[in-house]
């Protein structure tokens, strides 16, 4: 495992973790609260400073962070300076960004990761360059091909390695994929196909044969393209940003939901000697020992392993800013429902001509807080020792 993959993982983890406590900082001094720790880590301090009414530091235990705000429980004893500037005191509204910021910049660290990861890095997938021209179409994987084969297409009109498929029927395709479900959809119908040969275009009329593929006929043109790192121009990688942070939001939620079902498969694994699921739960050491593996492989480049890295980078980020979004105690979104269970209670008070009450009393649901960090804290053991034992391999 390499050890620079494993500290650039962490590295970008407290980065993180730093901006997430920067989204509660800014915005709580935004509306005029008073914060008086801003930490990174958890127990004994290492190093701090104080600027102004705030002590900057970091802890021992590298294991999260968080933002000290004066009065965020009704029950704070508070002086007469700091009683205006309490959590408690500022509006529904105004909690509910200072409690969401995290998770939101969490969101836009993944955008934003995904967006330079499509802008500049690139990504590995098939090109619209033509590397190979079938012979014939074969019927099956082991047929040879001989003068009773179906004539490859391509091979017939004349298309070339090295060739470049730029347009199809007159349109443009910044995506192979794409140019290919358009010719298994033409299986016997004519195409013109534009490839570029030596910086000029060509004009070609081709016919995809037909061939079987998982008991359907689809279109076939004869040709295998090359692998290659495709980067795109700003517009088209904000809008594949935008859609592969709103995938990845979505499957995290649905990772969210299935995720009770799945600990019986991770105990399983961990003492009963199964392989792990490569898409079954994984936790912090197991994404740095990926991200130690992945640094370490002679089978990817190193700028496919530059974009290996974001992407699991970015996948982290949206996958915590929605889990802190869960309406569980200590979670920000615990805090969150709690907010909104006080701005329904006020908007009720306020319709009945009913004096405005007190902040629910988040300490009453200590209980429940506490029920949630152990069942969190179990799972992050049981992940620990999953991930020790018997970590996720990538077979690289």
């Amino acid at each position: 495992m390499n050890i620079i993959g494993v500290l650039a993982f962490v590295l970008a983890l407290l980065i993180s973790v730093m901006i997430h406590e920067a989204g509660h900082y800014l915005t709580a001094k935004r509306f005029g609260m008073k914060v008086t720790e801003f930490f990174i880590g958890f127990g004994k301090k290492i190093w701090s400073t104080q600027r102004g009414e705030t002590e900057f530091g970091v802890k021992a235990v590298p294991a999260g962070g968080y933002c000290r705000i004066v009065g965020m429980s009704p029950r704070e004893v508070l002086t007469s300076e700091d009683s205006d500037r309490a959590f408690v005191k500022a509006g529904v509204g105004q909690r509910l960004i200072v409690l969401g910021a995290g998770s939101f910049l969490h969101f836009v660290i993944g955008f934003i990761l995904l967006l330079t990861l499509f802008l500049s890095v690139g990504v590995t997938s098939v090109t619209s360059t033509v590397e190979a021209v079938s012979e014939c179409i074969p019927k099956s994987a082991n047929e040879v091909c001989n003068s009773k084969s179906t004539p490859s297409p391509a091979k017939e009109v004349g298309i070339l390695a090295g060739d470049k498929i730029t347009k199809v029927n007159g349109n443009s395709y910044s995506e192979w994929v794409d140019v290919v479900t358009l010719i298994r959809k033409s299986a016997g119908t004519q195409l013109e196909i534009t490839v570029e040969r030596n910086g000029m275009p060509i004009n070609l009329l081709v016919t995809p044969a037909s061939r079987e593929l998982n008991g359907k006929d689809v279109g076939v043109l004869g040709v295998v393209n090359t692998i290659g790192t495709i980067t795109y121009g700003p517009a088209e990688a904000t809008a594949k940003a935008t859609k592969y942070t709103g995938e990845i939001l979505g499957n995290s939620l649905t990772a969210l939901f299935t995720l009770p079902a799945k600990i019986p498969d991770l105990v399983r694994q961990t003492f009963g000697g199964e392989k792990r699921d490569v898409e079954g739960l994984v936790g912090v050491v197991g994404v740095a020992r990926v991200s130690g593996e992945t640094a370490q492989t002679d089978k990817l480049t190193t700028r496919e392993k530059v974009a290996t890295f974001i992407l699991i980078i970015a996948s982290l980020n949206l996958f915590v800013g929605m889990f802190n979004l869960l309406p569980l105690l200590p979670l920000d979104g615990g805090h969150m429902a709690v907010a909104i269970a006080d701005g329904v209670r006020n908007f009720w008070a306020k319709r009945r001509g009913l004096a405005k009450p007190s902040p629910f009393d988040v300490e009453k649901l200590a209980p429940i807080t506490m029920v949630v960090f152990i069942f969190m804290a179990g799972l992050s053991l049981l992940l620990l020792t999953a991930d020790i034992f018997n970590p996720i391999r990538l077979n690289f």
